[in-house]
């Protein structure tokens, strides 16, 4: 799998997902904004799975030519590349007039409610179609609604985690962020233990990989 460490991503947020990839002895390598502009749709169908984490989606797309979204966007839906979107990741995943992957068809995404309430980091509980609701991490992400089966829902019942197939690849896209290590908890109020959610940020990371749809509502 390819993990994009390019400008506009959080250092933390990809040492947080290397983290469970390694726990996971998931392979991978890394690829940052003049790597992947330099990189053909060949090159990139040779890997399973691409993850986009956390950061500014806007700096993202603009550090990277058109020419490389559309490699990444051919990829996916053309030869079967996979596509994990965390957080900015997710914004980028979807359309945007900042050099957005577009996996999406034009639909672009707005933040979870609670950014326009001026709430920018929060543990929020986010509930499945089955199971227990998971308290996890959330920093001014998005909510996907309009696109994609519902994973997982914010309060206020607004898409928090979404998958669907797009062409030939299979795509996540979260608002959260499971991953998050113990320190970014700090100051806030989890019921959820860590490991929980670290063990739902590998179970995301696996299902993307292996193009396993997750149970949905």
């Amino acid at each position: 799998m390819l993990l994009y460490d390019g400008t506009g991503t959080s250092s933390t947020d990809v040492l947080a997902v290397e983290t469970i990839l390694s726990t996971r002895n998931l392979t991978y390598a890394t690829a940052n904004a003049s790597q992947l502009d330099a990189m053909t749709e060949t090159e990139l169908k040779a890997y399973k799975l691409f993850i986009v984490p956390g950061g500014n989606s806007i700096t993202i797309g603009n550090q990277l030519s058109d020419n490389a979204t559309t490699n990444v966007r051919n990829a996916v839906s053309n030869d079967g590349l996979h596509y994990l979107g965390i957080c900015a990741g997710g914004f980028f995943g979807g359309y945007s007039i900042y050099n957005g992957l577009d996996l999406t068809s034009g639909v672009w995404f707005n933040f979870y409610a609670d950014e326009h309430l001026g709430i920018h980091l929060e543990a929020v509980e986010v509930s499945f179609p089955s199971g227990a609701p998971l308290d996890i991490y959330w920093q001014d992400g998005p909510q996907f609604s309009g696109w994609g089966d519902i994973i997982g829902k914010y309060p206020d019942g607004t898409p928090a985690i979404v998958e669907g197939k797009v062409g030939k690849g299979f795509v996540i896209l979260s608002g959260v962020h499971p991953e998050a290590p113990a320190n970014w908890r700090s100051g806030m109020n989890f019921k959820t233990p860590l490991a929980t959610d670290l063990a739902y940020a590998g179970t995301l990371i696996e299902a993307a990989l292996n193009a396993k749809p997750l149970p949905h509502f």
